[in-house]
């Protein structure tokens, strides 16, 4: 009989009875579990949805950007056009093949891995050191207002200029990925770009262009602060660079003309400060909303390339300060995005490519703007995806390509992001 007690014991035990302190115990266990799983989702959806933001923001400036620029090109250019052609519609027609083109190339260039430009580079440089030689050949480049700076025939002309700003962006980024650890040496580091920027550089200023050559100058500085080269490395050979710069610019008589101008513009008001006094003039007379669309008094042949180095005046001059500041608020808003994808690129090529590309569109725009303006000395960079221009739209669009690809994939890697 003990027996028999010992195995029923033992085979069939008695269950305990859930009491009200079991029943909370589970209740609250599995409402943490839930409250982790959201808590997981968020912190895996709030990267994702915040660049996703980001790259819908980019794509609708890079638009806006684009449609106001072909809008004013109408109105500023209709009344050259219709005395030099015989069509209100010329340099318009042009400009929007450009910007069709450019839209091509955009489209493509989003969908090609930004990483895969690193296999490029140095084939690019090549090209573009070539290019920028063959245009100081006589007879070769096509010469236009002093400067020889263009290839082509006829009105299709490409300036090869526009294709090493897009180089230098590509090699600086590449070599400060490739020599990551080494950024002590500057040998290492610091001495190849400022020897790539020499070669692209010089040749660009021999055509003149020291504008140009100094938003290269501009660009490859803020890929290599971008990508933590030494600040007394730095401030070295940007000491160096500005005295040269200051030196070269009242080196040529045109250009001392320039700065004199840009200091006293209305002491020669029917000469050398025509232009800027009459940029002027016409910002000043746009008022706080303009005088109205395609209404403007200055592109009737009284201010000088009214569609492509001075279009920000006739901006100012027909939509007025409000329109003045919806410009300069996409180029902030352009620059803004631009930093944001440069800090969360999924690696440092695409952050120092985020961060050439954002510094070129920027400080060009900050150039032309400032000459337009006399805030800045006249220089012959054009604004943006706004002025006239092939070559500089559609290069352009295609940096503006790969910077949008770098969003994409940090939208990819946001997604991707483990809990």
């Amino acid at each position: 009989m003990s027996t028999t007690t010992r195995h029923r014991g033992t085979a069939s035990p008695r269950r305990r009875p859930r009491g009200p302190a079991h029943v909370a115990t589970r209740v609250a266990t599995r409402a943490a579990a839930r409250a982790d799983e959201r808590a997981t989702a968020r912190s895996a959806s709030g990267p994702r949805q915040a660049v996703s933001g980001t790259y819908l923001a980019l794509l609708a400036t890079i638009v806006v950007l684009n449609l106001v620029g072909l809008v004013m090109v109408l109105s500023a250019s209709s009344v050259l056009s219709l005395t030099s052609y015989g069509s209100a519609w010329y340099f318009f027609q042009r400009q929007l093949i450009w910007t069709v083109l450019g839209a091509l190339g955009f489209a493509v260039i989003v969908r090609i891995d930004y990483r895969s430009w690193r296999r490029v580079v140095e084939p690019l440089l090549f090209a573009t050191a070539g290019l920028l030689a063959i245009v100081l050949l006589p007879g070769v480049g096509s010469n236009a207002g002093g400067a020889q700076r263009w290839l082509g025939i006829g009105s299709w002309r490409f300036q090869p200029t526009e294709l090493a700003k897009f180089a230098i962006v590509l090699y600086a980024a590449d070599l400060l990925t490739r020599r990551e650890q080494e950024l002590d040496d500057w040998r290492r580091v610091l001495r190849p770009v400022l020897v790539v920027f020499a070669v692209l550089g010089g040749l660009v200023y021999l055509q003149p262009d020291l504008d140009s050559a100094l938003l290269l100058g501009v660009i490859a500085a803020a890929v290599l602060i971008a990508g933590g080269v030494r600040a007394r490395h730095l401030l070295a050979i940007g000491g160096t660079g500005f005295t040269m710069a200051a030196v070269l610019a009242v080196s040529e008589p045109y250009r001392r003309a320039r700065v004199l101008t840009f200091l006293h513009p209305t002491a020669d008001a029917s000469n050398t400060g025509y232009q800027i006094v009459q940029s002027l003039i016409a910002l000043g007379s746009g008022g706080v909303d303009g005088v109205g669309l395609g209404a403007s008094r200055s592109k009737w042949l009284f201010l000088p390339n009214a569609h492509t180095d001075f279009i920000f005046a006739i901006i100012g001059e027909e939509l007025g300060f409000i329109g003045c500041l919806l410009v300069l608020g996409l180029f902030v808003g352009l620059g803004l995005i631009g930093l944001r994808i440069a800090r969360r690129a999924p690696d440092r090529f695409g952050a120092l490519l985020a961060a050439g590309v954002t510094t070129w569109v920027v400080g060009a725009a900050v150039l032309n703007i400032g000459m337009v303006t006399s805030v800045l000395p006249v220089s012959g960079v054009p604004l943006p995806f706004l002025s006239a221009g092939g070559s500089s739209l559609v290069i352009l669009m295609v940096a503006a390509g790969i910077l949008v690809n770098v969003a994409r994939r940090c939208e990819e890697r946001g997604a991707a992001r483990p809990a």
